[in-house]
């Protein structure tokens, strides 16, 4: 294979997406991970019931929209039709005794326009205000002073349309709470999803494990287009010589795509080499300076457990963590597993499990018999995503000549997002031809 020797470091979204557009411009790949299993913070895991028997979930609950199109485009790409392994269907944030926000499957805007129109729960005030507000950031393009917070960005809102649409929505999307997050982030989000082309509000949630949904697809088609892949093993090692050097093996471009915390560990002797006024010390300095929020997601199970939809929203406060549960019986799992997502969580998993678990019982109670709901699995990702804060000033793609960095802490307009994963990969790829 021709040319560039490329090192990729990180075989979650990122990686992935980096090594197959770098593979499609004709550079010969390797590609280094860790773990040995591939995908990152989203994939599936084994997880060892107490009665000896396994069962496969997800390290958590991710979802996709219809704007995602650099996803789809790369799960097309590794032979992976989307349609076979994405649930489509219409924004719904609804609560389970059916209030709030459901869009129709119309053209867009209209699905949004009759979606607030007809919100369950919402006074003709709530809706007004709505609209008014929208109409407001349509007027400005989307565009607001970088240190605007959602909240601030918000005010005008009816606390209704606060509490049951925006607080849910920007919490899943930059896992921050609107007080904290960057309201130019999330008009970002919302112009892509609900302004976008018709179905781009559309969620699409995975009917299969995290790891077939991309991860699997992509090692199976990199080793077929002769890239060199290395799970398992961790890189200890990054010089620059002649050369960049990965654990001793030459390379004449390396991508880091690993967490921001093990690209700065790697990054660590170069910096104390080159000094304070290198441009790899400041990177580091910048992804050092990043705050994360975890996402924990509990597995509940009940006999009788079913949803009305595959996904409802549900009423967060501090004793009541989850915003959104899913019905993974709906999704190509079990009969009777709920997977319950709670962003920006605090406290340890024994507390979080039961609370959550007191929450599913009485606010899914006019839905099933609640009484049967015992708790299977809580994963916590402490690190999941960073805190998408206003004014919040990102690593940069480029570290050094020949190396760069992906990841969806690196700066761009989306959030910690599988999207905005795989876009950074496809633009450090894309960064290494450009300057052959």
């Amino acid at each position: 294979m021709s040319g560039k020797r490329v090192a990729v470091i990180g075989g979650g979204w990122s990686g992935l997406a980096a090594a197959v557009t770098a593979v499609q411009e004709g550079q010969a790949v390797t590609v280094f991970e860790a773990a040995r299993q591939w995908g990152g913070r989203a994939r599936s895991v084994t997880h060892q019931g107490p009665n000896a028997g396994s069962s496969l979930f997800d390290n958590g609950q991710h979802i996709l929209i219809g704007a995602y199109t650099d996803t789809l485009k790369l799960m097309r790409t590794v032979g992976v039709q989307p349609e076979s392994v994405l649930r489509r269907m219409p924004l719904c944030l609804q609560t389970p005794d059916g209030n709030g926000l459901r869009l129709p499957s119309w053209p867009a805007p209209l699905d949004v326009l009759a979606g607030v129109v007809t919100a369950r729960g919402w006074t003709w005030a709530d809706k007004l205000s709505m609209l008014r507000t929208t109409s407001r950031w349509q007027l400005a393009g989307f565009q607001c002073a970088p240190t605007v917070s959602v909240s601030d960005l918000c005010r005008g809102l009816s606390p209704t349309v606060m509490q049951t649409l925006i607080e849910p929505l920007c919490v899943s999307a930059l896992n921050t709470p609107p007080p904290q997050a960057s309201g130019q982030v999330f008009l970002r989000v919302l112009k892509d999803s609900l302004t976008g082309a018709t179905g781009s509000s559309n969620l699409l949630i995975p009917t299969t494990d995290l790891s077939a949904l991309m991860p699997g697809p992509a090692c199976q088609w990199l080793s077929a287009k002769g890239a060199t892949l290395h799970p398992g093993v961790r890189v200890q090692q990054l010089k620059l010589d002649a050369t960049w050097r990965v654990n001793g093996e030459s390379f004449e471009a390396v991508i880091l795509a690993t967490s921001p915390a093990a690209a700065c560990q790697l990054l660590k002797p170069l910096a104390e080499k080159w000094g304070n006024s290198h441009a790899v010390t400041r990177w580091t300095e910048r992804t050092h300076a990043l705050r994360f929020e975890a996402i924990a997601t509990v597995y509940l199970h009940s006999p009788t457990a079913r949803l009305p939809h595959p996904l409802l929203a549900l009423v967060s406060d501090a004793a009541n963590p989850a915003q959104f549960v899913f019905d993974r019986g709906q999704l190509g799992g079990p009969p009777g597993k709920l997977a319950f997502v709670v962003s920006a969580s605090q406290g340890d998993r024994a507390e979080l499990e039961h609370q959550v678990l007191r929450q599913a019982r009485r606010q899914l109670a006019c839905v099933f018999d609640t009484a049967a709901l015992q708790p299977e699995l809580t994963v916590v990702e402490k690190r999941a995503t960073f805190a998408c804060t206003p004014g919040l000033v990102r690593p940069t793609q480029s570290i050094a000549p020949g190396l760069w960095a992906c990841g969806d802490y690196i700066e761009g307009p989306y959030p910690a997002t599988l999207e905005g994963a795989v876009r950074s990969g496809i633009a450090a790829a894309q960064a290494i031809t450009s300057r052959t």
